[in-house]
């Protein structure tokens, strides 16, 4: 209620998890493995998840731990770990507020991506409400670099990475959550 951005991110991450029967889920960035427990109760065949930290993956642990063999962490670099691929579904949310260079991770999850699979991801925007604060908070304090995105931006973006087919939504003031689906296999 507090958040309404992070419900709205999750249930479009969860619609999308719903187009496909038992999908095998890849959530780039999982922190505590919040999206890959509901992504397995809503039934996932598989859900990997994949983050730099440590402590953030031993979270996802106690959270995934009663799935067993369906649910599987991986400590490291998305753009260097070799992934057991393809997956129907890949999960990047919350990834690229952070991301410098967006094209490699994009060009990463479609190699990872299965013909026909998704990417669900989100991306913020600049708005005058937020747009100041945030880059106070992130940058000026934290001197953490943050990025904003716009709809042409993500489009090329998906486009040039084999997904033609990209599908953008703006439930609210501080972002964007893009559906974007691969190319099939040709015939």
């Amino acid at each position: 209620m507090l958040r309404p951005g992070l419900f709205r991110r999750r249930e479009f991450a969860l619609a999308v998890l719903r187009d496909y029967d038992k999908p095998r889920v890849l959530d780039v960035g999982c922190g505590s493995g919040r999206h890959g427990e509901l992504a397995l109760e809503q039934g996932a065949s598989e859900w990997v998840g994949i983050d730099f930290s440590e402590p953030m993956l031993g979270l996802a642990r106690e959270r995934v731990g009663r799935f067993g063999e369906r649910a599987q962490l991986v400590q490291g670099d998305f753009l260097e770990a070799e992934l057991d691929g393809p997956f129907d579904v890949v999960f990047a949310l919350g990834l690229f507020d952070y991301q410098g260079e967006p094209e490699r991770f994009v060009r990463r999850m479609g190699e990872v991506t299965a013909p026909g699979g998704s990417v669900v991801a989100s991306f913020p925007r600049w708005n005058w409400v937020k747009g100041p604060v945030r880059k106070l908070r992130y940058e000026v304090i934290n001197n953490c670099p943050i990025f904003d995105y716009t709809r042409p931006q993500l489009e090329a973006l998906f486009n040039e990475a084999g997904y033609p087919d990209v599908r953008i939504h703006q439930p609210g003031r501080g972002g964007y959550l893009v559906r974007a689906v691969r190319a099939s296999a040709p015939a």
